[in-house]
């Protein structure tokens, strides 16, 4: 994935075109982050600060390890709760990859066998709940992948912050699609081969 920043006034027609021709043999999507209020976005850094509040003494409650982020996210703004669902999905969206499934434990990768794609969605979770320092050191090396460990609790934590903001459900697709097999240049040769 490359990501390119573009300002509004420079999207005119003759850009569009050479956009379109520049990728016209790939499969391009372009993905638009408006903000009224720069100020209302969640930073980066502040992601992580949440991320960092999960309750890891809860044992194996997973509702009790999470309760402090959703608790402290539904404090903050509908935007920043929509930013948060956004920077998960990126941060997922950019471990979704053979090499990354390869690595997973008993149910990694196999070109010869059942591969749950739940199971891996869950595993990337386990890797954005360890915290900055893990995601980084994950991305830049697939085989450090936790082993047989998930944490797909961490897939609610934007829904249940605004439902206790707002009192409904929130209703937001987020930035990046991290369902297994969505980023295409990750599954290269194994894109076509669900075998869930």
């Amino acid at each position: 994935m490359t990501l390119h920043r573009f300002k509004i006034k420079d999207l005119d027609d003759r850009f569009i075109k050479k956009l379109k021709e520049a990728h016209a043999d790939k499969e391009a999507e372009i993905t638009f982050w408006l903000n009224s209020d720069v100020s209302d976005a969640l930073s980066e850094e502040n992601f992580w600060l949440l991320i960092d509040k999960l309750n890891w003494e809860k044992g194996k409650d997973n509702q009790e390890i999470i309760a402090p982020v959703i608790e402290e996210l539904s404090s903050l703004s509908v935007e920043k709760i929509r930013a948060f669902s956004d920077i998960l999905s990126e941060k997922l969206y950019r471990l979704d990859g053979k090499t990354y499934a390869e690595y997973i434990g008993e149910d990694a990768y196999r070109e010869d066998k059942y591969f749950s794609v739940d199971s891996f969605l869950y595993a990337r979770c386990c890797v954005v709940a360890n915290g900055k320092e893990f995601y980084e050191t994950v991305l830049h090396n697939p085989e450090q992948m936790p082993k047989d460990l998930t944490f797909g609790a961490l897939l609610r934590i934007p829904a249940e912050a605004y439902e206790l903001k707002n009192g409904k459900k929130l209703m937001y697709q987020p930035a990046f699609i991290y369902e297994t097999y969505a980023n295409a240049e990750g599954w290269k040769t194994t894109a076509s081969n669900d075998k869930s």
